[in-house]
C-alpha cells in the first residue's frame, strides 16, 4: 500500500478553505467572537455578589439627632441608599411589597430619650429577603454600623452609655422569606429559565427545521398570513410550556415547600404572557437563520445575559447601572420578580402591572421585528 507524503502545500489549502467558509458564515464568526468578549464584560464589570447602595425607605417618627445620626450610618456603611422618607406604615408596606426598596427602616418615637435613659430603644429594620444573597452582606454590616456611628455621639455626660452598647435593640425582620432558604429565590426563577431555553430553543428550531428539509416552500405556498402562520406555530409549545410550568410548581410544592402565597390562577396567566414572549422571540430567530445551528446559537447568544444579567444567579441590584439598563430589557428580568412576588409576597393584579408591561412591549417590539422577516423571506 502506498502512502502518500504530508503536502505542506496541501494543508494550507485546506486551512485557507476553512478560513474563507468561516468568513462567509458571518453569523458563526460573530458569535465565536462575540461569546467571550461578553462573557468577559459580564463576570468582569457586570456581576457583582456583594450588592452596595440598595434602595431603602425610612420612616422616622422622631426627628432627633441620634435618628439622624442612624440614617447617615447607614449610607455611610455604602450598603444602603435611603432613597425615599415616608410618614405611614402602610407606605413602607407598599413599598416592600412592590420590590420598590430593598430595606425599610423603622425610627420609633421617643427614640432620642430613651437612648439617653439607657432604655435600649428598639430600630426596626425589615429586609425584603426573596433574594437572601442580595440583603445578607448588609444585614451583616448594619450592628457594627450603628454602633460605631453612635459611640461618637454618646460622649461627655452620654459616655456612660458607651459600655453598654448595643446601646439600641436591633430587630431584623428578614420579609417573604424568614428563614433565608434559598429554594425560595432558586425554584421560582428556575421556572423563568427552563420556559427561556426551551421555548426560544424549540420554535427557533420550528421554522429552520423545515426550511432545511424542503417543507418551508409548501407553506409558503399556502395563502395563510404571516400573522396566522406564526401564532400557528406557536400554539402547541404553548401547551408545551404550561406543562413544564405545572411539573415545576408540583416539584416546588411537594419537594421543596416553597410556599404559595398568590393566586395561582393569576401565576398562570403571568406564565402565559412570558411564555408568549419568548416563543415571539424563537419565531423570530427561526426567519431570521439561515440553519438551525445559527437558530442555536441566536438562542445561545440571547439566554447567556438573560442567566446573567437578570438577577437569576446574581443580585440584579448589584449590578451597574449600564448592566441594568440591559437587563431591564430582557422579559426574564421582570418575570423573576412577578413569580417570585406571586408566590412570596402574594401580590395581586394590581402589583403585577408595572413588570408586566415591559414583557408585553417586549413582545410587541420582537413581533413586528419577526412579521418584517418573514415578509422578507415570502419575497
Amino acid at each position: 500500500m502506498k502512502f502518500n507524503r504530508f503536502s505542506f502545500s496541501r494543508w494550507i489549502g485546506i486551512v485557507v478553505k476553512e478560513f474563507i467558509q468561516l468568513r462567509r458564515d458571518r453569523l458563526t464568526f460573530g458569535m465565536i467572537v462575540g461569546i467571550p468578549v461578553i462573557q468577559l464584560l459580564l463576570f468582569g464589570f457586570a456581576i457583582n455578589s456583594d450588592p452596595k447602595s440598595l434602595p431603602t425607605a425610612v420612616l422616622s417618627q422622631d426627628n432627633s439627632q441620634y435618628a439622624r445620626t442612624i440614617v447617615a450610618a447607614l449610607q455611610t456603611s455604602g450598603y444602603f441608599r435611603v432613597v425615599r422618607q415616608v410618614s405611614t406604615e402602610a407606605e413602607l408596606e407598599d413599598l416592600l411589597a412592590h420590590g420598590k426598596v430593598q430595606f425599610v427602616v423603622t425610627i420609633p418615637a421617643g427614640f432620642e430619650r430613651d437612648l439617653v435613659r439607657g432604655g435600649r430603644p428598639t430600630l426596626l429594620i425589615e429586609a425584603d429577603a426573596t433574594d437572601p444573597s442580595a440583603t445578607g452582606n448588609a444585614i451583616a454590616a448594619l450592628g457594627p454600623s450603628i454602633e460605631t456611628a453612635l459611640s461618637h455621639d454618646l460622649k461627655g455626660v452620654l459616655g456612660d452609655q458607651a459600655p453598654a452598647l448595643p446601646a439600641v435593640d436591633l430587630r431584623i425582620h428578614r420579609r417573604y422569606n424568614p428563614e433565608g432558604v434559598t429554594a425560595y429565590n432558586i425554584v421560582p426563577g428556575l421556572l423563568g429559565v427552563i420556559l427561556t431555553m426551551t421555548m426560544v430553543l424549540m420554535t427557533g428550531l420550528a421554522m429552520t427545521r423545515e426550511r432545511e428539509r424542503g417543507t418551508f416552500e409548501n407553506l409558503l405556498a399556502t395563502p395563510a398570513l404571516p400573522i396566522e402562520v406564526m401564532t400557528g406555530k406557536i400554539v402547541p409549545y404553548i401547551l408545551i410550556g404550561l406543562i413544564q410550568v405545572t411539573l415545576v410548581l408540583l416539584a416546588a410544592r411537594y419537594i421543596f415547600s416553597v410556599p404559595m402565597q398568590g393566586n395561582i390562577l393569576l401565576l398562570y396567566g403571568v406564565v402565559l404572557i412570558f411564555i408568549a414572549a419568548n416563543l415571539t422571540l424563537g419565531i423570530t430567530f427561526s426567519s431570521l437563520a439561515r440553519n438551525q445551528l445559527q437558530a442555536m446559537q441566536m438562542t445561545f447568544f440571547f439566554f447567556l445575559p438573560s442567566m446573567l444579567l437578570s438577577g437569576f444567579m446574581f443580585p440584579f441590584r448589584g449590578m451597574p447601572d449600564w448592566a441594568q439598563v440591559i437587563g431591564n430589557v430582557l422579559p426574564l428580568t421582570h418575570f423573576l420578580s412577578l413569580v417570585r412576588g406571586l408566590m412570596l409576597k402574594g401580590n395581586g393584579i394590581y402589583d403585577l402591572w408595572p413588570q408586566l408591561w415591559p414583557i408585553l412591549l417586549f413582545m410587541a417590539v420582537v413581533l413586528g421585528v419577526g412579521l418584517k422577516a418573514y415578509r422578507r423571506t415570502l419575497d
